[in-house]
């Protein structure tokens, strides 16, 4: 492979993780606790909404880019020996960074097709009544799952290392 497009990957494979788990780690240490029903005023839902619609498009575009620049880089590994062939160090770290990614996958889809509809919905509607309770549901649930995807970054950014320093 080229060194050009293996640095072009490398580049690209950086910047989509500091996208995406910038972004996690953001929500998980400085958005999501300071979030209570009490904040959920007209402007906190309003940038709440707008941080989420613009959020995840850049969190799905990253995962596609990591998706193509890290199988790129990983069949240009000398370690690499073939999809699952897992006899070395450095596959047995990729395979468990992998493994940790799908449980950040199925967390991501569901908060972008289930629960972050449901908490928009709630907020449309606690925004007619006086108090909110039903939004607490969802956005509590929202804080437990960003501080699970949070972590498993953490996770994956641990096995990424192992990986390097095999």
């Amino acid at each position: 492979m080229q060194d050009w497009i293996l640095s072009i990957s490398y580049a690209l494979h950086m910047s989509a993780t500091v996208l995406w788990i910038g972004g996690l780690i953001f929500q998980a240490i400085f958005l999501l606790p300071f979030l209570t029903r009490e904040s959920l005023d007209g402007n906190a839902r309003n940038g709440l909404t707008l941080l989420q619609t613009r959020f995840q498009p850049l969190a799905w575009l990253s995962l596609a880019v990591l998706l193509g620049t890290g199988l790129t880089q990983m069949s240009a590994h000398p370690q690499y020996e073939g999809l699952l062939a897992v006899q070395n160090r450095w596959s047995i770290a990729i395979l468990a960074k992998h493994l940790s990614i799908l449980p950040m996958l199925g967390i991501t889809t569901f908060q972008s097709f289930v629960l972050h509809p449901r908490l928009q919905r709630e907020m449309l509607r606690s925004k007619h009544l006086a108090s909110a309770p039903q939004t607490l549901a969802p956005l509590r649930r929202e804080k437990q799952i960003v501080i699970v995807n949070a972590v498993l970054s953490i996770v994956v950014l641990i096995f990424t290392a192992i990986a390097r320093t095999s």
